[in-house]
């Protein structure tokens, strides 16, 4: 098989993320073991059997296999080495489609009130007078987790975009975040004035923590340590900040406070190409799902408010 070749072209050419790159490699790799040969309709076929059925594989997960083979069949027929791509001819398994999950708009602003002394210049005052330490460390955490949830939940950026922020992706006198998203896309996102001042003074707070100059390609957001934020850093920040928030249930991760962002944004009004450009959805399809959630809210209130919900709709003679 051509996995060396085709991994280089995703990396070079469509400047796939090294993530991506690797899970790519991962599931063709795991059907070179499994077919011994290159992709035809039969094996294809069989692969997706023995996934489902014998590994117990999500559909979901088995769709994203199959995506992935014939992205490299793709390739194959480019290079004049297939004739056509088997995967096409291949049945992909039914997926169940769930809407996404929200926090409740009164419920973060509850969350954030709460919190609001972490991100204010008294707490700023405090670490600097506190020798560095544990107790600086906790304090400096303390601000850096506030800080990751309020980025999240006002700007909509993936974990892996948050991750990758440096100190030259804020625009401070234009008020607005640089973000480099999936397929090394650039968007700008405005920034609300109370959260350039949190991330204005949660920077002096990094630069004593972590006693390092900062430059323009300084991560924005870095452990006491100085080093750059990882996915479960970021995953651990969301559930420990939320986890005993009121009115928060369900689900605490970096997602769901995206998925709120466009929901409340949505209810409020907000165009959905206007939504699609602020999340970086390459297409439209992807940001209609919330649409659907705003209408199962809806349903939900009529339900339960509507003065006629609870008679059937019929005609009683009032």
């Amino acid at each position: 098989m051509q996995i060396d070749a085709f991994i280089d072209y995703v990396s070079s050419v469509r400047r796939y993320s090294p993530r991506s790159c690797a899970l790519y490699r991962e599931v063709l790799e795991r059907f070179e073991a499994f077919a011994q040969a290159e992709p035809d309709t039969v094996n294809v076929r069989n692969y997706e059997i023995e996934l489902l059925d014998t590994e117990g594989i999500a559909p979901k997960t088995v769709n994203l296999h199959l995506s992935i083979l014939s992205s490299y069949c793709k390739f194959l027929v480019k290079k004049g080495i297939m004739a056509s791509n088997p995967v096409r001819l291949v049945p992909k398994p039914k997926v169940e489609k769930r809407l996404p999950v929200f926090y409740r708009e009164d419920a973060l602003d509850r969350y954030f009130e709460a919190s609001a002394p972490w991100a204010s210049q008294d707490t700023l005052d405090l670490l600097l007078a506190t020798p560095k330490g544990p107790s600086a460390d906790d304090l400096y955490e303390r601000r850096l987790r506030r800080l990751i949830l309020a980025m999240l939940a006002d700007t909509g950026i993936r974990r892996s975009e948050i991750i990758a922020l440096d100190c030259s992706s804020v625009d401070f006198a234009r008020r607005t975040l640089s973000v480099r998203g999936k397929g090394d896309k650039m968007r700008i996102i405005p920034l609300v004035p109370s959260l350039c001042e949190e991330i204005s003074l949660y920077l002096k707070a990094a630069d004593y923590i972590t006693g390092a100059a900062r430059t323009a390609e300084t991560p924005l957001l870095r452990t006491s340590k100085g080093r750059r934020l990882y996915p479960v850093y970021v995953d651990r920040a969301v559930k420990e900040e939320l986890g005993s928030a009121q009115g928060i249930t369900g689900r605490k991760s970096p997602h769901v406070l995206r998925h709120s962002l466009a929901s409340g944004l949505l209810e409020k009004g907000t165009d959905l190409n206007s939504i699609k450009e602020l999340l970086g959805h390459s297409s439209l399809a992807a940001t209609q799902v919330y649409t659907h959630a705003t209408i199962e809210r809806l349903k939900n209130v009529y339900d339960n408010a509507h003065p006629r919900a609870h008679k059937n709709g019929g005609n009683n003679g009032d």
